[in-house]
């Protein structure tokens, strides 16, 4: 996540890949909260890994 204020990262995250309110996010009871932001960084470390290796992968491709 970026720097800055963790909960407004969180919820400009949810509005935009989970189309939920910021309100929404805000007013989740606590374990509920930690819950979605796990999730999102289980999910953010998997689209890393994928990326890195869809880069090698096409590293490989251009010297043959």
């Amino acid at each position: 996540m970026e720097d800055g204020d963790s909960d407004a990262n969180i919820a400009h995250y949810v509005l935009h890949k989970l189309r939920l309110l910021p309100s929404q996010y805000l007013n989740l009871p606590r374990l509920e909260k930690a819950f979605v932001i796990a999730s999102i960084q289980v999910k953010i470390e998997a689209e890393k890994k994928a990326r890195k290796e869809a880069e090698r992968k096409g590293k490989g491709r251009k010297r043959r």
